[in-house]
């Protein structure tokens, strides 16, 4: 494991354009840095598509299927890129420079680059004068448009070219979505200091040694009573309740008043009584002057507020209690106030705790480094031991819930986990919401465990709170925005219906529509005339998705995409035709090669049909032409056969002419 970083004690003074803090042993100091006038070419830049103020790039560009795979695309191909050496890092494609010009003086730039058309990937940048500092580099999973990617991360294009400017990164908590583009970010942006509490740092510490060829972060403890300066912004911090410990919100001062993100939150509260210490912890909002609130619209459409943890931590131990067997408890590995919840509760009947599933081990692993997690020595137990104990003293903690094939669940539930295995008289509590998009692999894993003999209780059938979620319902979201009494709102962190609703019901507490602006991601918003405006600019930050796709890393992964989600909906076609180069003649029958389109022993008239429009085609190409121009017969061959099968099969497959010439 590696060391708990430093603590920040003490804020320090302000750091103007061009200077930074230089470590010297334990002091931090000011220096003049040298201002660059090229990008970093360590790395080449990733290409971005020209920005523009419709829908008609990044996550919302729509698939345009054509006729041939090469026909009219010729500018659109990816060059190819030189394979990594030793895999020792990802490939970047190039981007192009934006003409977004700086913010005028007394400005305020705000530009959600990521988790304002979506869930997940969430990213802001804050921009005033010579100073920006970015909240957050989250990541999004893939999906079922984004066939064979890793995962997607925030398009950094903006950032990276203005990189001398960026002085700190904000992170308000440890969940993925909020640290999962952490490693890749920072090394395109320039690596600028990094500043949260101290178990999110650890968290992101951990994944950073998942790209050990990138540089080192560098991190600063914060806490919710420190004050930082970067650049000429001052920042302060306070606490929110989250599923994870440690979650933080942001302050940042301006002449005008203070830019407010709570970053995820719920209020502590029972039956919509706020408990002392969050009224304690949001007191301070009573005396400060917001002038731009930025929050989280994740359950706008949830009514009432949202279920406390406690709830939950009092249904779980009413079902351990209960039970008479094994008790088997598959959550997300986030949820850390859970996890060890179930340990306490554990350790008060005398039971012992299994950890099943990489991340949750690693989690609780660093909640101990963190010192916010100290079990009795014994409660955990290895996997190894299950059968030792009795089967009423064992809980395991499990990974899987939402029917991921290959996480601990999901591996009992198909009888290929090599240590564990579950027997009649277990009970399976599947502690977790169903993420939308996953429900057949919920039933799916939910059948095969019930044919096993064991009892299954979800948060749908349990008479008991076994899940709560760690966003704000509508009654707390209420809450902080009569707490914070805003002059201006930005909602984010949902899809662009949530964050309309949300709109909405700002509206409904007093606040005027002008005050109001729904972002896209790109969208570049301003505060002007002293602090009395805001409004959007007509440009757009480039904004189009970064795709991880194994060491390869870009925007530019749309024509990729298209082709993975073509051939998974209609396959492709092979044409091998041999040329005769002195007479522009076939040699000999076309080869044809079918995947994912048609059974060829079945369909021997069809292909009979296309070898004629191969031979016709190659000898009108070649009449009279001397030489062959190989690219222009290979596209005519794709176009005729591309429109034929479309014409006989109501299908349009990847159609690859391969020409041999003999």
């Amino acid at each position: 494991m590696n060391e708990v970083p430093k603590k920040i004690q003490n804020p320090k003074p302000k750091s103007g354009p061009g200077f930074s803090y230089h470590k010297q042993g334990n002091i931090r100091v000011l220096h003049k840095t040298q201002q660059p006038t090229t990008t970093n070419k360590s790395l080449s830049p990733i290409k971005s598509p020209a920005y523009s103020s419709d829908k008609t790039h990044g996550a919302n560009k729509k698939i345009i299927r054509g006729s041939y795979q090469y026909s009219n695309m010729k500018s659109n191909r990816r060059p190819k890129a030189e394979a990594p050496q030793g895999h020792s890092k990802p490939l970047f494609s190039k981007n192009k420079t934006t003409s977004i010009p700086s913010p005028e003086k007394g400005v305020i730039r705000i530009i959600p680059l990521g988790g304002v058309e979506e869930i997940g990937k969430n990213m802001t940048a804050i921009e005033i004068g010579d100073d920006i500092i970015v909240v957050d580099a989250g990541m999004q999973f893939k999906t079922e448009d984004t066939p064979g990617i890793d995962y997607i991360i925030p398009n950094t294009t903006y950032l990276e070219e203005r990189k001398d400017k960026i002085r700190a990164m904000i992170v308000t908590h440890g969940h993925l979505d909020h640290i999962g583009g952490i490693p890749l970010v920072m090394s395109r942006i320039g690596n600028p200091p990094l500043y949260s509490r101290n178990l999110s740092i650890l968290m992101m510490r951990k994944r950073q040694e998942e790209f050990p060829h990138l540089p080192a972060l560098k991190t600063e403890i914060v806490e919710k009573d420190s004050v930082i300066y970067a650049g000429e912004m001052r920042i302060r911090f306070f606490g929110v309740t989250h599923t994870v410990p440690d979650s933080m919100g942001v302050v940042i001062e301006t002449p005008y008043g203070s830019i407010i993100t709570p970053g995820d939150y719920k209020l502590d509260q029972i039956d919509g009584v706020v408990s002392d210490e969050e009224e304690k912890e949001y007191a301070f909002f009573d005396k400060e002057k917001v002038l731009l609130l930025l929050t989280d619209s994740t359950n706008i459409e949830n009514e009432g507020f949202s279920l406390p943890e406690s709830r939950v931590h009092e249904g779980l131990e009413k079902l351990i209690k209960k039970g008479t067997g094994r008790i088997i408890i598959a959550a997300f590995s986030s949820h850390l106030t859970r996890l060890m919840k179930v340990v306490e509760i554990a350790e008060a009947l005398g039971k012992k705790v299994i950890f099943d599933g990489r991340s949750m081990k690693t989690n609780i692993e660093i909640c101990e480094q963190a010192g916010i997690f100290k079990p009795k020595k014994g409660t955990i137990i290895p996997i190894e031991d299950v059968n030792s104990y009795p089967p009423n003293k064992i809980i395991v903690m499990m990974t899987g819930a939402q029917g991921e094939e290959f996480a601990s669940l999901g591996r009992i539930a198909s009888k290929t986990h090599k240590k564990f295995s579950i027997k009649p008289g277990d009970t399976i509590i599947l502690s977790s919401s169903i993420v939308p998009g996953n429900e057949i692999a919920v039933q799916r894993l939910k059948d095969n465990l019930t044919r096993q003999g064991v009892k299954i209780i979800s948060y749908r059938t349990s008479e008991e709170f076994i899940h709560a979620t760690g966003h704000g319902n509508q009654e707390d979201i209420k809450w902080l925005h009569r707490k914070t009494h805003p002059k201006f709102f930005i909602p984010i962190h949902g899809h662009h219906s949530m964050l309309v609703r949300h709109k909405e019901l700002a509206m409904e507490l007093g606040m005027s529509e002008e005050n109001i602006v729904v972002p896209d991601n790109g969208s570049i918003i301003e505060i002007t005339d002293n602090g009395t405006k805001i409004g959007l600019r007509k440009e757009k930050a480039p904004s189009a998705p970064m795709m991880v796709d194994g060491f390869s890393v870009g925007d530019e992964q749309e024509v990729v995409i298209r082709d993975r989600v073509m051939l998974a909906q209609d396959g492709m076609f092979v044409l091998i035709a041999t040329i005769d180069s002195e007479t522009g003649k076939l040699r000999k029958s076309p080869d044809i090669i079918s995947r994912g389109f048609i059974y060829l022993k079945e369909n021997q008239e069809l292909l009979h049909q296309v070898r004629l429009i191969i031979k016709k085609t190659v000898e009108d190409e070649t009449n009279g032409i001397k030489p062959f121009n190989f690219d222009i017969i290979k596209t005519s061959l794709g176009d005729n056969v591309s429109k034929f099968l479309f014409q006989k099969t109501a299908k349009r497959p990847i159609v690859i002419p391969v020409l041999l010439s003999i």
